[in-house]
């Protein structure tokens, strides 16, 4: 492990929000530590990083596994180098109506947007601990503030993955661990969102939908903020978003 080296660990770098985080921490000199469950989707990130000169590592990595979160940490910490932030950016937003939701995908939707981000924050807040510094970030969602209806699911893993967020801001903040949440309010600028919602995509002329690569700017601002002005939450919404 070389210690001069900075590590920015990003938990679900998928093609928009996690990939953008993981370039913008990259062009300011940060090893990217990104994981997916599957490797070969994270290729064309590592090869976009490292065309630009970043220095870039995958890991398939399933989340909701206590024992690969554990590996996952480890590795790095030893291999690598020091873990400096954590960017928690898994998402799990499915609809399906409350009168038909099953327990077991209840239970997964969970497991994937809440309990990965209790194991992998506290597998990584052991380890800044330790050196009295580092970030956690936590990416939230409007559901994390209001449960929309056929969202129950989704809803109550963001409302749980926020409240932990605070937890842990409140008793990592004075060890020198910054802790943020941020509410991404709004559409992004996704193949998902382009292919299943056209009317929505077609706001990307004037701006209505969130650009991957603006929201990174935002983490890179919260991870960069001074200890006596450290912001928790951060909103980040278009400017014709209604809220």
């Amino acid at each position: 492990m070389t210690e001069n080296k900075k590590i920015a660990l990003i938990i679900g770098a998928g093609d928009a929000t996690g990939g953008a985080i993981a370039r913008r921490f990259a062009r300011e000199g940060y090893v990217a530590c990104v994981t997916r469950r599957s490797l070969e989707k994270l290729q064309p990130l590592l090869a976009e990083i490292r065309s630009e000169g970043g220095e870039a590592h995958g890991f398939a990595s399933d989340a909701r596994r206590e024992e690969q979160v554990a590996e996952l940490v480890e590795r790095i910490e030893r291999d690598i180098g020091p873990i400096e932030v954590m960017v928690f950016n898994i998402g799990a937003n499915v609809p399906c109506s409350i009168l038909e939701e099953t327990p077991r995908k209840y239970f997964k939707i969970w497991e994937m947007a809440c309990f990965s981000g209790f194991l992998t924050s506290q597998a990584v807040a052991k380890r800044m601990v330790t050196r009295a510094r580092g970030s956690i970030l936590f990416t939230g969602a409007t559901a994390g503030l209001r449960g929309a209806a056929g969202f129950a699911a989704f809803a109550g893993a963001k409302h749980g993955i926020r409240a932990l967020a605070q937890s842990m801001a409140r008793e990592l903040g004075p060890l020198n661990i910054h802790v943020a949440h941020i509410v991404v309010d709004g559409a992004i600028d996704t193949a998902f969102i382009r292919d299943n919602w056209p009317e929505t995509y077609a706001l990307k002329d004037q701006d209505g939908i969130l650009d991957p690569e603006h929201i990174a700017d935002s983490y890179w601002f919260l991870h960069s903020q001074p200890r006596d002005a450290w912001t928790f939450e951060l909103d980040l919404r278009p400017w014709i978003e209604r809220w």
